[in-house]
């Protein structure tokens, strides 16, 4: 059966990455499975267990990879246990050390720590294309400080702000996601060998009640599987609140990949801003002239799925019964590997737009011109309060003047008068002798912008360029996008 006669999830054939889908394969947690039981095998021998020698531990060693597949799948016809199943396959390949695999062990030595293990690879991943996002954001931020453009409250027309400054909003986010998959990811730890209840009664038996020996079995696990620690208390499960925390991450970075395109397409609709566009990129089968914001959407679409992934192990957390249920299983084999595989491709399309991220100042420029007049009000007011005139008088004609021109504006689609109105007015223009001329010469929009572009400076430096440093592979992180 070919791809195209069954279900292939669009995660994997349109838009997650390779490294990322290895992560989660069915190769790499196997793989896994037999560094556990080899870690927990050396353990038991290192800690005195005379039923392990060092011949055992090398032929264990000498197939931790080249796994036996078909006898595993077949015996999982039979015992309906993926675990046990891929016990007798590895003790097929590996028949002096076959009676000592897993010894001691419950399934969820295998299956949580391998799941602890995947999840910690995968957020370095995440963290990895995250601070390339930050480091492409950095720089377009920086490129564009300066640039004045309208800002909005409201989706109306406000205070101006630069493009730079805008950008830096999104980049915060991105700095707060980064600091809080930080903490999380370095805060993991493996599950270890608990047994059944996470009572370890099992490691009792087989060391004869030597609480010495047994203490150990954890960190030595951990330090030879690369973790600080495993958790100091378990049922027979780590706790489901962990993936909680993991998935919360993800919908955390999620959010703000949302956010950012939002602002973009709305920029784009503006034509002040516009995503990358192929050569031969088609926008519409109908509207051959369409340039539309394809990979935008596709982050706001595939960010909406990852935000309410994250339900999943918030509700599995909260039912497990006791010491543990198994109706976490199935909902964790779904909902853990795709978040961090829809995610991929999120951080990957963020990867491809900020990167060729294209601003029209000349745009942006007209808009601007559009409004300034009226966002220069306070400060004619003012000049004009210098030169004898009353405030409150001068706030009417002022408010008078602007219905006009917006009328002006929206009812019958002409540019803004306002300051032709202001100049040709008896109280205002005609009384202080000023000119549309004089009134126009000082709405630099630059002067509009308050402290934008020294905002975006201190930001970079203090904030976000030590954080960049501290990867040396910050702007080498590329994204390939399949469609």
């Amino acid at each position: 059966m070919s791809d195209r006669d069954r279900y292939v999830s669009p995660l994997s054939g349109r838009y997650a990455s390779k490294e990322m889908q290895y992560i989660f394969s069915q190769e790499k947690k196997f793989k896994t499975w037999r560094r556990l039981w080899i870690a927990l095998a050396e353990t038991e021998m290192e800690l005195g267990l005379k039923e392990i020698d060092e011949d055992m531990i090398r032929e264990l060693k000498e197939h931790a990879g080249d796994i036996n597949y078909e006898v595993a799948e077949q015996r999982e016809k039979e015992v309906r246990h993926d675990v046990m199943s891929h016990v007798y396959a590895y003790g097929k390949q590996c028949p002096r050390a076959a009676g000592i695999i897993h010894l001691g062990a419950t399934s969820c030595y295998v299956g949580d720590n391998t799941d602890i293990i995947l999840m910690k690879e995968a957020l370095e991943l995440t963290e990895r294309k995250l601070v390339g996002v930050i480091k492409k954001l950095r720089d377009f931020a920086d490129e564009y400080k300066a640039l004045p453009t309208l800002a909005f409250t409201h989706f109306q027309p406000a205070q101006p702000t630069t493009v730079g400054k805008r950008a830096v909003l999104w980049l915060n986010e991105f700095m707060l996601d980064l600091e809080d998959l930080k903490y999380v990811k370095s805060s993991l730890k493996l599950l270890g060998s608990k047994g059944t209840t996470g009572t370890q009664a099992s490691f009792k038996e087989l060391f004869h009640g030597d609480l010495d020996k047994i203490k150990k079995i954890d960190p030595m696990i951990a330090e030879k599987m690369g973790f600080e620690a495993c958790v100091p208390v378990s049922g027979q499960t780590y706790s489901r609140k962990t993936d909680t925390r993991v998935l919360n991450i993800l919908a955390g970075i999620a959010a703000s990949a949302h956010k950012m395109s939002n602002d973009i397409r709305l920029l784009q609709h503006m034509k002040e801003v516009e995503e990358p566009f192929e050569k031969s990129q088609i926008g519409s089968s109908a509207m051959a002239y369409k340039r539309n914001p394809m990979r935008s959407e596709r982050i706001a679409s595939l960010a909406r799925f990852v935000m309410t992934d994250a339900l999943n192990p918030a509700i599995t957390s909260s039912v497990q019964w006791f010491e543990r249920t198994l109706d976490d299983s199935a909902n964790k084999r779904l909902s853990v590997p795709e978040g961090f595989l829809a995610l991929d491709g999120i951080l990957d399309l963020c990867l491809n737009v900020v990167d060729g991220l294209v601003v029209y100042p000349k745009v942006i420029e007209k808009h601007f011109w559009a409004e300034l007049p009226f966002m220069a009000t306070e400060n004619i007011m003012m000049d004009c309060v210098e030169r004898g005139g009353n405030r409150q008088d001068l706030h009417e004609v002022i408010r008078e003047n602007s219905m006009i021109a917006g009328k002006h504006v929206k009812e019958e689609g002409k540019e803004n008068d306002l300051l032709k109105l202001l100049a040709e007015d008896e109280r205002l223009g005609k009384r202080f002798g000023l000119t549309e001329e004089d009134l126009k010469k000082n709405l630099k929009p630059e002067n509009y912008t308050g402290l934008s572009e020294e905002q975006v400076k201190d930001y970079l430096r203090d904030h976000v360029d030590p954080v960049i440093a501290e990867y040396s592979d910050a702007g080498d992180i590329k994204a390939e996008i399949k469609v």
